[in-house]
């Protein structure tokens, strides 16, 4: 039996789209001599479809579409994602399900046992859990098949009282498949190496697992399908951050052809660049814009968001604005004009003296002659946010956002200036991760100007004004940012861990204060275990650690 995985991009709610690359891909399969082609889950709907799923013309077109794939399944079967309705009155509305799809007909309709509801996932809002389980048999063979979190309740400390292949396994089958939608973090890919490794070992049994690829806004979804055969061996690792299908010989309960290998890991900040790019890239396409404008300063951030977009737009259609004031050093502007000569990108410079002049003349007798001071700073960041976003209003251009993870984690923003835009480029890259991306992205010549990389940050919004002036130094900051968010750690864990006290106190009371803000900031590009946004939710107004 010839399994072909197809890894690929699905867009949400696209129902002719996905409908039409997966029959694509059936076809495509056929061609190529496969018996049985596997998609990923959700993949007639895209995943996750959210608040969608509660309209029943959605999931009826997710039916529609299912039957328009099964017409093309002659000569040759297919798995397929997809939401499908509980005929029982009692319990959720829907099942997380997967067709097995034979000569034009569903044979058997698979559910998901185990549904996610941490971090970004949601599932139990939406589906019914699966509490039967049955193999396919096909072409002699009896496949257990699986739905992504089916498949992780393996460790030591598992979430789930049930295992779905507990049950799968007391019917003898002879492979397992495993469809999932498994978003991206940077250290995700090994976990998920070891998880599914384990299940092979565990249940003796070769193991075929797709991923889907692409972004859904925030969430990314990087691919690296992969085989393992029964002893736990990893066959094949399908790319990353690309679509892809592939053919594997399946005879004599083994998988033929192929030999165990070593993995080469991928470094964590190559991940992140490819998976920005990936995330811009289909942030615009799936939602039909085409061009990106920004704010570029001479700073490293917006530097970094600019050689970004135009990776994953064409510099062409990238629009990047200077916006001097009379705080900005020459140097911040030359080194803006150097990354738009490197780049190639469009350009236009829009001093804000005059506007910012404007204000704090208009803003004079309400002010009552009181001292300079975060007020007047923060006009100069709105007037930024004014610049871009009438550039964005008057020539259809997209605003990106250009804070980092440290900045958005202690409040260190405008609201409605500098925090402004459609999309969170690096809002999930640390400060610290931030130069290791500009050594990245500058390892084969120099993309990020020298200067902008080597001095200090700063924001110019009052003389001489550095970070540091209201931060901590960066290398010590984001070693408690990542405690505290990523890790979870409480105060106390993490002073214990050597951290001078008033400084962690002082760190966490900034992040829990600016909740706020976070709150009315763009969607983040999600590539850490832990991301602002959807996968991580705080109360504003809560007094615990703050």
């Amino acid at each position: 039996m010839n399994i072909a995985l197809a890894q690929l991009n699905y867009h949400i709610g696209d129902f002719e789209s996905n409908t039409k690359k997966i029959i694509d891909n059936i076809n495509l399969a056929k061609e190529q001599g496969a018996d049985l082609v596997v998609f990923a889950e959700l993949a007639v709907c895209g995943y996750p479809p959210r608040d969608f799923l509660e309209f029943e013309e959605f999931t009826d077109l997710c039916e529609t579409s299912a039957q328009q794939i099964a017409a093309h399944c002659h000569g040759i079967a297919c798995i397929i994602g997809l939401p499908v309705k509980n005929e029982q009155a009692a319990g959720k509305d829907l099942y997380n399900a997967a067709y097995f799809i034979e000569e034009g007909k569903v044979k058997t309709v698979t559910k998901k046992a185990l549904l996610p509801n941490y971090d970004v996932f949601d599932e139990y809002r939406y589906f019914e859990p699966a509490t039967t389980f049955e193999c396919i048999e096909f072409k002699g063979q009896k496949i257990a098949l699986t739905i992504c979190e089916d498949l992780w309740n393996i460790n030591a400390n598992p979430l789930y009282v049930t295992n779905p292949m507990d049950e799968l396994i007391k019917q003898q089958p002879d492979l397992m498949i495993n469809i999932a939608a498994s978003p991206f973090s940077y250290c995700h890919d090994e976990e998920r190496v070891v998880v599914l490794s384990d299940n092979a070992k565990k249940y003796q049994l070769p193991l075929f697992y797709v991923n889907q690829v692409g972004a859904q806004t925030e969430i990314i979804f990087d691919g690296g399908s992969l085989v393992f055969d029964a002893n736990g061996n990893l066959l094949d690792e399908m790319p990353y951050f690309k679509e892809e299908l592939r053919i594997y010989e399946f005879a004599g309960h083994k998988i033929q052809g192929l030999k165990p290998f070593v993995r080469e890991v991928t470094p964590d900040i190559a991940q992140i660049h490819d998976a920005l790019v990936l995330g811009i890239k289909d942030y615009f396409a799936k939602s039909g814009f085409k061009q990106a404008v920004l704010g570029l300063s001479g700073g490293i951030d917006s530097a970094i968001v600019c050689a970004l977009a135009c990776r994953a737009l064409g510099p062409e259609n990238v629009m990047a604005v200077l916006m001097p004031s009379k705080y900005s050093s020459a140097h911040s502007i030359k080194d803006a004009l150097d990354l738009v000569n490197n780049m190639g990108c469009m350009h236009e410079v829009i001093e804000i003296k005059d506007a910012a002049d404007a204000f704090d003349k208009m803003l004079q007798p309400a002010f009552k002659g009181l001292p300079f001071n975060v007020a007047e700073e923060n006009i100069q960041a709105r007037c930024r946010g004014i610049v871009v976003m009438a550039m964005s209003n008057k020539f259809g251009y997209i605003l990106l956002n250009t804070s980092n993870k440290s900045e958005c984690a202690v409040g260190y923003g405008t609201l409605y200036g500098d925090m402004c835009g459609a999309i969170g480029v690096i809002g999930d890259v640390y400060k610290t991760q931030i130069y290791q991306l500009t050594e990245y992205i500058n390892k084969d010549g120099e993309v990020i100007p020298e200067n902008t990389v080597v001095k200090p940050p700063s924001a110019e919004l009052r003389p001489g004004q550095k970070d540091s002036d209201s931060l901590p130094d960066y290398a010590i900051l984001d070693k408690i940012l990542f405690q505290y968010i990523e890790l979870r750690k409480s105060s106390c864990a993490i002073i214990a861990q050597g951290f001078e006290e008033a400084l962690v106190r002082r760190i966490i009371k900034m992040v829990n204060s600016a909740e706020f803000k976070r709150y009315q900031t763009p969607p983040i590009l999600r590539v850490s275990p832990k991301a602002f946004g959807m996968g991580r939710r705080m109360p504003l107004v809560g007094k615990y650690l703050s």
